[in-house]
């Protein structure tokens, strides 16, 4: 029990720390793009020449980015602000407890001296593994099918965290060669694309988005694994300590 307790303890505070600054890059740098990616929601995209192109956006396509009007939203200003943060804060502590979880189920304990490379596994599975087949996404911006993405998403997040792990576990050739294969599977399939229709979101403002999303999470994970490490390695040896000192 006091293994479960102290990885629990280490996830929460790791996470919360770590969602706190990823919080804070967020509000910095990718805020700002989407508030500005919202006044071209509802714009007509530039006229385009090509005729096929003009008449490829259906009904369909065109309301999947209508807004409920009656839908509750956070009024802008600070209880956005306050709503985003503890959005990111709740689910940075939910990485962090499935990066606890994921050590304890393969044998693969998260310490002070691998906690790095745990964070880099996180931000290649989690993030950059699924940003090469589905950058993020400004609002505004044509989107295919949201259930076609989750689930290319899942299976992109799956079988890339396999390969990874198989690799870290068994550190042969055998393990390398399935890894590859499991890496490389998601993207061979390819990820769903948008409707070919006009978006009236500027490119650079894309472009800038998605390297912005990006690097807000690697900075969550590049602090919540070593920080993750380092705490459950502090209170191992708290843990210790204690047990011998009744003992003695």
């Amino acid at each position: 029990m006091n293994l479960f307790r102290r990885i629990f303890f280490a996830a929460v505070l790791a996470g919360l720390a770590a969602g706190l600054a990823m919080s804070a890059v967020q509000q910095w740098r990718v805020a700002p793009l989407i508030l500005e990616a919202e006044t071209y929601e509802g714009q007509e995209a530039p006229a385009v020449h090509d005729h096929a192109d003009a008449t490829a956006a259906t009904p369909a396509a065109a309301h999947e980015h209508e807004h409920d009007e009656d839908a509750w939203a956070p009024q802008d200003g600070a209880e956005r602000i306050f709503y985003t943060v503890l959005a990111d804060i709740l689910a940075a502590i939910g990485f962090a407890l499935v990066l606890a979880a994921v050590s304890v189920l393969v044998g693969l304990p998260v310490t002070a001296a691998n906690g790095i490379v745990w964070g880099l596994g996180g931000f290649i599975v989690f993030q950059l593994a699924p940003a090469f087949g589905l950058p993020p996404e400004l609002p505004g911006m044509p989107a295919a099918d949201l259930g076609a993405r989750q689930l290319w998403w899942w299976g992109t997040v799956i079988a890339t965290g396999a390969a990874l792990l198989g690799i870290a576990k068994f550190r042969n050739w055998q393990a390398i060669a399935v890894g590859a294969v499991l890496i490389l599977l998601p993207h061979l399939i390819g990820a769903p694309q948008p409707p070919h229709e006009p978006s009236a979101v500027p490119a650079h403002l894309a472009t800038a988005f998605a390297a912005s999303a990006l690097s807000a999470g690697a900075v969550f994970w590049f602090i919540v694994g070593p920080l993750l490490g380092y705490l459950n390695t502090r209170f191992a040896k708290a843990e210790a300590s204690q047990t011998r000192m009744v003992h003695a």
